[in-house]
């Protein structure tokens, strides 16, 4: 591969990984952050703007030749992410902070790059990061804020029950299998999933449901907020969010929230 982009270095760089000089190809890894209210979701599909879709025709512009890039999470149309990882390999040596604000320069302005690094051969955002961490917006106030239209879920049935929704939250921490919580006819061969941390909290009208795990199944954190809203509303018991664990099937959980409520919160990678 060429490049004909004068930030590039094309001679081996002397960048450091226990004693050793980083080989070739290179690896690099990006966090970045993006409003997913413009994009058909993360990942590439023809005809439509991807957030992936953007991020290797910028890469591939500065590279100079094609650029592939793995994300860590793989967001649905209008989801967010506050801090999203990919990673790619290429011939061509860029030192980091350039490629960071060269990227700013050709991005739009809802894909913001947070930092580039050079990491060891290997390095995978899909396969490497230990969990993942999302969270979940919703209102449910009389009047939302305008600017929050995108950005929030706002529910519009009536005061949720806060306390009833974190009792029931509880019982999906632990390993299990959230087959009752995955998109009808995505569950994976192994749907078990180990979830470290579901926690919901309120501040006046606001509402935010974080939950953390090693790996999430498609539409899980929604599936799990539509669940926990029927209890919020006193139309299931706390106690029912394990009833539908013990299902293993889609029809046991309540409905899918609204993608725009959203957000890829952290990787930990």
């Amino acid at each position: 591969m060429r490049s004909s982009c004068s930030l590039a270095f094309r001679w081996p760089w002397p960048w450091v990984f226990g004693g050793g000089r980083v080989p070739l190809p290179y690896s690099y890894r990006v966090d970045l952050s993006y409003r997913g209210s413009g994009f058909k979701g993360f990942q590439v599909q023809p005809g439509l703007r991807t957030v992936q879709g953007e991020l290797e025709a910028a890469l591939s512009r500065l590279f100079g030749a094609p650029i592939r890039v793995t994300g860590a999470g793989r967001t649905d149309a209008g989801v967010h992410a506050r801090h999203q990882v990919i990673s790619f390999v290429a011939e061509v040596l860029f030192e980091p902070r350039r490629l960071l604000g060269a990227l700013n320069g050709v991005l739009p302005p809802d894909v913001r790059i947070l930092e580039v690094r050079l990491v060891e051969e290997g390095f995978c955002a899909r396969r490497s990061p230990r969990a993942r961490e999302y969270v979940y917006f919703l209102w449910d106030g009389e009047v939302m804020p305008p600017f929050l239209s995108d950005l929030v879920w706002h529910f519009k049935l009536g005061r949720l029950d806060e306390r009833a929704m974190g009792e029931a939250a509880s019982l999906l921490v632990g390993s299990h299998d959230f087959s009752s919580f995955c998109k009808g006819g995505e569950v994976p061969d192994n749907p078990v999933r180990e979830v470290q941390l579901a926690r919901l909290r309120r501040r006046g009208d606001l509402l935010w449901f974080r939950v953390r795990a090693n790996a999430f199944l498609c539409q899980m954190v929604r599936i799990m907020v539509g669940s926990l809203v029927l209890v919020g509303r006193g139309l299931r018991p706390p106690s029912w969010i394990g009833e539908v664990l013990e299902a293993r099937d889609r029809k046991a959980a309540g409905p899918t929230a609204p993608p725009h409520g959203l957000y890829l919160w952290r990787v930990h990678a």
